[in-house]
């Protein structure tokens, strides 16, 4: 087909969804942004051979079609990519189609070529600019994520390099954001597409798997959903019942939180009723009408209750859960929800442009405003302390506005919503910084607790407080919310400052009462009698009373240090003997590869009994022959090598995609390699020594730890043995799962 046809026919689909829409039809400027980008890409083609508009039209058509959105965000869409190779600047695109649209495309363009940089403190620069951006106006990451979207339905056209890094931290961080957002589709589309691409063969089984198992799960959906349509119509409700599968990305992230098999999951299938209320105002009450008919029909779960109707999640997402116990004895949850809530769990803040009302905002629309407006708030302050180092402050991003919530009560009532696994102490911080910064203890549920106590979902929480209190360099390890981090940090800057400050007067008096004037050499040489190199560290001493000032520091700052003078005099004859270096340490020193810069990063690294001496294998994952594995380029330029699986390895993926290069294992010889697995089953008596005859006798495997925990007639076991490759480990796995009471087998 004729490119431009194939362009036109794309853009005129594009229109045709549009027009179909609720967005007021503003046709014209769409043809006209179209038409702008055509004439900007005129002979613009991407490396794999395909014009340069398909990807524009493409993110539009996502932008429309999946988020909903109206005529703004599809100009901004199809000019996304404008102002990079062009000859335009904003100041054309703000003249021909207005300043909101100019500052959309804008604030794309600013992080144009993904989150992250070559180094970390580009990848930290360029996601504040991203979350700078969308506090500006939240369409700017709505498109992105579309943008994104696009890149990963198209990842086979990249090299394997590019593939791994634009892979990895769309898990890491677009697909959370997404969570945030409350774009559940996008977010599950992404997980399971950069699934499929770091782990292809975990994603394949999976779908195997599922395959296999389809028609049994029709067979329990229809068999479940019959006689709950016969009480839905009795009621006159008009509704729509869905079958919810787990998508392959859950499944595989379950299995590998639980140590469990494909098999051992037990909610792959669950049902979503979608109804249409009589009215707005009672769509609440008909979730419940219908909650009331299901527990008629079926037991309820008494702890499986879920309530997201009074109170909304962060992003917005309304429903009832129940679990139910079907008549083949599977529990099986069910989601209720009306459309509107629907569209929000769907399309998250996106569907806030689609129930909003100039004159009169619905009372959701309000409280999604109010949500994202309170996120974004959150973001600010975060920014405006950043953190000095990079990989903190994208974590603490991460692990601040990505992490689920609970519901927490202040003493007069009032619920607070806190990350999952939060603390007292980032509760009082969450309040407000005056109780943090004075928090000596808390009251939950009147009980007293340490400033340590992690909150559960339902705690009623009162913060202790003493004037006298101040913040503690502990205190780090009291918090997980990013808020009280940056406060906890900040606070102890401006203390130390503060300390810095006094011992520099206490220095300065004392050398002026020795008739001597406060030089940096005079610092210098009271450092090096020290041993200390850090000014700030002499004078924090000082100041702390660490170090009394007398005679002795009096000589250093005259002559210099006492290990200068004093020291020349008392070593005597060895001081004319030659300091020589151990042999071994030098070899030691040498042991690692050192990449340089005109090191070929797009080769794939084979790792031999030759040259395995010669990189790095962390403690995080335990790589060993037969492991899908990836090599990462350290701060000191030498090759980690890591699993794929393992979480470090996700994150230094997502974070330092350049410094990721392909590995693969070329062993043919007898050495092997630390592996840890767990086992677990029902105790009894010689249950260990079965276990290590088979270890020891049968396999002749060196045992290398054994930690053995007999519980309430449990058995848990963790053991480090070495093997010479994966396939071996999975047989022993097998066998040991054979031994008589064993349930479960899994590696670390």
């Amino acid at each position: 087909m004729d490119e431009r046809k194939m362009i036109d026919e794309a853009f005129a689909e594009l229109l045709k969804h549009y027009l179909s829409s609720n967005h007021r039809k503003k046709v014209d400027v769409i043809q006209k942004a179209f038409n702008f980008a055509m004439r900007a890409h005129e002979n613009h083609h991407r490396e794999s051979g395909e014009h340069f508009m398909v990807h524009p039209i493409n993110v539009a058509m996502i932008v429309s079609k999946e988020m909903g959105l109206g005529s703004t965000s599809i100009c901004a869409a199809l000019l996304h990519d404008v102002l990079d190779g062009t000859d335009y600047t904003i100041d054309d695109i703000s003249n021909i189609f207005g300043p909101k649209i100019a500052q959309i495309v804008d604030g794309l363009t600013k992080i144009a070529g993904g989150i992250f940089g070559d180094k970390a403190s580009e990848q930290a620069e360029n996601f504040k600019k991203l979350l700078l951006t969308m506090s500006e106006d939240i369409r700017v990451i709505l498109i992105k994520i579309c943008d994104r979207l696009d890149n990963m339905r198209h990842l086979d056209r990249q090299d394997k390099e590019k593939q791994n890094k634009i892979a990895g931290e769309t898990l890491y961080l677009y697909a959370p954001l997404a969570n945030r957002l409350g774009l559940n589709a996008i977010k599950t589309e992404l997980e399971d597409l950069s699934f499929k691409h770091e782990h292809p063969q975990e994603f394949a089984e999976i779908e195997q798997n599922l395959s296999y198992t389809k028609d049994s799960l029709d067979e329990l959906f229809e068999s479940f959903t019959a006689p709950i349509k016969v009480a839905l119509d009795k009621m006159g409700i008009r509704y729509t019942i869905k079958a919810r599968v787990k998508t392959p990305y859950s499944i595989w992230n379950k299995m590998q939180k639980k140590h469990v098999s494909f098999d051992e999951i037990y909610d792959i299938l669950a049902v979503r009723i979608v109804f249409l209320p009589d009215s707005p105002d009672e769509e609440v009450n008909e979730c419940f009408n219908i909650y009331v008919a299901l527990c008629k029909l079926y037991k309820s779960h008494p702890d499986r209750l879920r309530d997201w109707l009074s109170q909304p999640k962060a992003n917005g997402y309304q429903a009832l859960h129940v679990t139910l116990m079907s008549a083949q004895g599977q529990w099986i949850e069910v989601q209720i929800r009306s459309k509107r809530m629907d569209d929000i769990a769907e399309q998250g803040f996106a569907a806030h442009w689609k129930y909003k009302s100039d004159e009169d905002p619905q009372k959701t629309g309000r409280v999604v405003e109010d949500e994202l407006n309170g996120w974004l708030q959150t973001i600010k302050e975060i920014l405006d302390d950043p953190q000095p180092d990079a990989m903190d402050f994208l974590d603490a991003i991460k692990l601040n506005l990505f992490a689920s919530e609970i519901f927490v009560f202040s003493p007069k009532g009032e619920i607070i919503t806190m990350p999952t696994g939060c603390t007292a102490l980032d509760y009082a911080f969450q309040i407000h910084t005056f109780l943090g910064t004075h928090c000596i203890g808390a009251k939950v549920n009147h009980k007293l607790v340490p400033l340590s106590h992690v909150l559960k979902g339902g705690d009623q929480v009162e913060i202790i407080t003493s004037a006298s209190q101040h913040v503690k360099p502990e205190w780090i390890n009291y918090v997980t919310t990013a808020k009280a981090r940056n406060k906890i940090q900040s606070l102890l800057r401006k203390q130390e400052r503060a300390s810095i400050k006094e011992g520099e007067e206490k220095l300065e008096a004392w050398l002026k009462q020795n008739s001597l004037n406060m030089t940096t050499s005079a610092i210098d040489r009271l450092a090096e009698a020290h041993n200390e190199k850090n000014h700030n560290k002499i004078l924090l001493d000082i100041a702390s009373g660490n170090i009394t000032l007398g005679e002795s520091d009096l000589e250093a700052v005259l002559y210099g240090s006492k290990a200068g003078k004093k020291k020349s005099m008392s070593q005597g004859w060895r001081r004319y003997i030659p300091f020589i270096k151990p042999k071994v340490k030098e070899i030691l020193r040498n042991k690692y590869i050192t990449i340089g810069k005109d090191f070929d990063r797009t080769q794939t690294i084979f790792i031999t009994e030759d040259n395995i001496q010669h990189y790095i294998f962390p403690d995080c994952c335990q790589p060993i022959p037969g492991d899908p594995i990836l090599a990462y380029i350290n701060k000191k330029n030498q090759i980690e090598i890591h699993r794929r699986s393992c979480k470090e390895a996700n994150r230094l993926q997502s974070s330092f995609g350049s410094n990721i290069l392909s590995a693969e294992w070329n062993m043919r010889g007898d050495m092997v390699f630390n592996a840890t697995i767990t086992a677990r089953g029902i105790d009894r008596k010689g249950m260990l020594k079965d276990v290590t005859t088979l270890l020891a006798d049968i396999f002749d495997i060196d045992i290398h730890r054994l930690s053995t925990i007999s519980d309430d007639g449990i058995f848990n076991s963790e053991i480090e043995f070495k093997v010479k490759n994966n396939k071996l480990l999975e047989i022993v796995a097998d066998k040991l799962l054979q031994i008589d009471g064993m349930q479960s087998v899994h590696r670390i």
